[in-house]
């Protein structure tokens, strides 16, 4: 059952399962996708004693915004201020935070930021902080070749076929980046339905400019943005997991991001898993939120 609960700028949908007294876990999805991204790795740690939480993040499902002039900023100091607020909001001092792609960055965020609230972080594809000030660099062509959906998103063009084909084009990238998970339509469908929030479109289109200093942030972020811009490091243990197959950031990216742990750090590469690496591996995330909590 969906439950909700509200922070100072979201109404926020979560699904929530194992004992009330359980040590935290919160896990993040990434886009586009939704909580059903940890549908085998929540089963699995709820059953074992912990408190798993899962929520939508901005722009997607039952998730809302409270009021009608906030911006609808789906840039990196949001998506970690969501999780800190989150927290507060459910009065959890300390949890072990799992993400990748979007979640993940709100992971790292959270992580960097308020290293006090995080016990052990499971970061899917590495130091998932975006270096905005450098975001101009041009990459290798394969990359950039990989990114096409985010040029396209810069583009008024972009918006309109997001608006008019999210589906479409949610759908050609869950083939592309796990080119080895033969998921169904059904599967599809059940994480789709998330897609159809009204701030899903706008909330993306600000993230993919933002990132590339072509949107404006949320003024009220504009600090933590200053903090984030100095590439902060991780302070907390930390085991970062990396699909082998990963379609839109490939393995070789995280090679050298044990430099920004300060704490434990771990890196595994994970053979056969592609981007959604929860889905298509979830023993792997389950055995590095144990090894972290133990």
């Amino acid at each position: 059952m969906v439950a909700t609960v509200r922070t100072p700028t979201l109404e926020i949908g979560y699904l929530e399962s194992g004992p009330a007294n359980g040590s935290p876990v919160i896990l993040l999805h990434g886009w586009p996708s939704d909580p059903h991204d940890w549908d085998d790795v929540a089963a699995v740690l709820a059953g074992t004693g912990y408190r798993v939480l899962v929520p939508w993040l901005r722009g997607y499902g039952p998730t809302r915004f409270l009021d009608p002039s906030t911006p609808r900023s789906g840039q990196q100091a949001a998506l970690g201020a969501d999780v800190r607020d989150f927290m507060d909001a459910l009065g959890i001092r300390q949890a072990l935070l799992a993400g990748y792609d979007w979640g993940g960055r709100g992971a790292c965020v959270c992580a960097a930021l308020w290293p006090e609230r995080v016990r052990g972080l499971v970061s899917i594809n590495g130091y998932n902080l975006q270096n905005i000030p450098m975001a101009g660099r041009p990459a290798p062509a394969a990359q950039e070749h990989r990114h096409w959906y985010q040029w396209y998103f810069h583009t008024e063009r972009g918006r309109a076929g997001l608006q008019q084909n999210r589906r479409d084009i949610a759908r050609l990238l869950w083939r592309l980046w796990s080119p080895n998970w033969q998921f169904d339509e059904a599967t599809f469908e059940a994480t789709a339905v998330s897609f159809d929030n009204p701030d899903f479109v706008a909330v993306t289109i600000q993230s993919y400019r933002h990132r590339y200093g072509n949107a404006p942030g949320d003024p009220a972020l504009e600090s933590l943005e200053q903090r984030l811009a100095e590439q902060p490091p991780i302070a907390v243990p930390t085991i970062v997991l990396h699909g082998a197959c990963d379609g839109v950031g490939p393995p070789e990216l995280s090679e050298a991001h044990a430099r920004h742990f300060t704490a434990r750090y771990e890196r595994r590469v994970i053979p056969v898993a592609g981007h959604f690496l929860s889905r298509e591996t979830p023993d792997a995330v389950v055995q590095a939120a144990r090894d972290l909590l133990a």
